[in-house]
């Protein structure tokens, strides 16, 4: 194939490498069998390498002003050099995998090939790992999420999963509503941003969102924000029932995603309350697709997606008042132009000089905190080489001076929530993971009373030492 010049958009990605952040997206297949590494070899042959020509491509810089990198055929391309498999350490189990994924983080590509790499872990219980690592350059979580997906079957008979995780972006369940990567987030905005034919209104809309993206400020130094190392640490919850989380959802006339951001959110402020931090709002940047689910994916991959800042309102004490406070605010953005705007904006950044992209990063990494993501996953079982799927999490790199990133995936009816942070931020990240279960029991328990009513009048407040000791620090803040 000739040499193809990368997009502006996937360019400013490739460029955003940092040794204190790789523009990696990450994945964790779980499973409870082994898996045979020559199937896996062939599923990958079959499937990856011949449908999708970036996995076989490297990129190459140009020497040239103003002209930026392009994709060339790898004449060296051996998918062993891409395929690794490794054991853990006795006894082997979550918290040795989750260090191992931690290490193979912080590892940057080797650009002398093609930009990806595989590792199947022995090990793992009675089962293996599956750990994906692909440069945020050759596409987007979600296009890399669905091209993951073209890897699996529906049956352990080899019968293959189609390639998208729903072919109607109407029915792909709540967790594809205003928080998740599909493609209906802010529909309204979007057609505003990129229609040719924009309104003077939507056009004075588009520049007051644009002011206020370049003057926000900048997100204030806490336990979960600050000077990083480079260093990754990662930690995953045990999967949560999502009928459960839906009926805490329409109890209180929410969304599954609102019930999942004030848990996250309730459990970053058991975090900074347990180190003395200040107890702030911070700012969730949050990525969602702009490329229709019912279509396949193109064969060329690339970024198409835009980006959102999500005030979470961590400063609020009460599970109820935040849990009100969140919903409105992403009631709010659904009509947002931001998301649009910032994918033009990654556009032009790719057209610019390395220098002053990095201070176009700074700039706007600044604002956040976190990168969160909320992936919607099949939702029955899917085989991988002939083996179940068990637990999927999918992790969106951090950019500039962000260091956490948060990923949601549903899948066969559960949801699973991980952490990958800056180890010099967050040495224990298991500890928020710890913090959703009783920050989502505090949320079943509001009762029937939808969010923004009134609390009942004598309704019992949470009791117990770590209650207490919240409530008293709640008042210093």
């Amino acid at each position: 194939m000739a040499k193809q010049r990368v997009r502006n958009a996937d360019a400013a990605w490739l460029h955003m490498d940092r040794p204190t952040n790789l523009m990696i997206v990450n994945s964790v297949m779980l499973f409870d069998e082994p898996i045979s590494l020559e199937q896996l070899a062939e599923v990958f042959q079959a499937r990856l390498i011949a449908r999708y020509p970036r996995f076989s491509q490297r990129v190459q810089d140009s020497f040239l002003p103003l002209q930026g990198p392009s994709w060339v055929d790898d004449a060296h391309f051996d998918l062993n050099r891409h395929l690794h498999h490794i054991g853990l350490p006795a006894p082997g189990g979550t918290e040795a995998l989750q260090q191992v994924v931690g290490d193979l983080m912080a590892t940057p590509l080797d650009r002398s090939k093609p930009l990806w790499d595989v590792y199947l872990i022995d090990g793992y219980g009675s089962g293996c790992a599956l750990f994906t690592r692909m440069h945020h350059c050759i596409a987007d979580g979600i296009a890399l999420a669905r091209v993951m997906l073209t890897l699996t079957d529906a049956g352990a008979d080899g019968t293959e999963t189609s390639p998208g995780f729903d072919d109607n972006p109407s029915s792909a369940g709540p967790l594809a509503d205003a928080l998740s990567l599909g493609s209906g987030l802010i529909h309204e905005g979007m057609e505003s941003v990129l229609h040719p034919r924009r309104t003077v209104a939507s056009l004075a809309r588009e520049a007051q969102t644009l002011t206020k993206l370049v003057f926000a400020p900048s997100d204030q130094e806490t336990a979960v924000r600050g000077e990083l190392s480079g260093l990754r640490r990662v930690a995953w919850s045990e999967p949560l029932e999502l009928d459960e989380i839906k009926a805490i959802a329409h109890t209180q006339g929410a969304t599954v995603n609102d019930v999942l951001l004030a848990a996250v959110s309730g459990a970053l402020r058991r975090y900074m309350l347990d180190r003395d931090s200040p107890v702030v709002e911070i700012h969730a940047i949050v990525p969602f697709n702009l490329r229709p689910l019912d279509k396949p994916i193109p064969r060329s991959l690339g970024n198409r997606f835009g980006l959102v800042f999500l005030a979470l309102p961590i400063d609020i004490a009460s599970p109820r008042e935040r849990l009100s406070e969140l919903k409105r605010r992403m009631d709010e953005i659904k009509d947002s132009p931001e998301g649009p705007l910032v994918y033009a904006i990654l556009g032009a950044i790719g057209l610019t000089p390395v220098p002053v992209e990095k201070q176009l990063v700074d700039l706007f990494s600044a604002k956040g905190t976190a990168v969160m993501t909320n992936i919607p996953g099949p939702r029955e079982p899917v085989y991988l080489a002939g083996v179940p799927v068990r637990t999927v999490l999918v992790w969106a790199p951090t950019s500039g001076s962000v260091g956490m990133s948060v990923s949601i995936f549903s899948y066969r009816g559960e949801v699973t929530i991980g952490l990958m942070v800056d180890a010099a931020l967050v040495p224990e990240p298991r500890q928020i993971v710890d913090a959703l279960s009783p920050e989502l029991e505090e949320l079943r328990a509001l009762g029937r009373s939808p969010v923004g009513a009134a609390a009942p009048v004598g309704a019992a407040a949470p009791v117990g030492a770590a209650a207490l000791r919240r409530t008293t620090a709640d008042q210093r803040w």
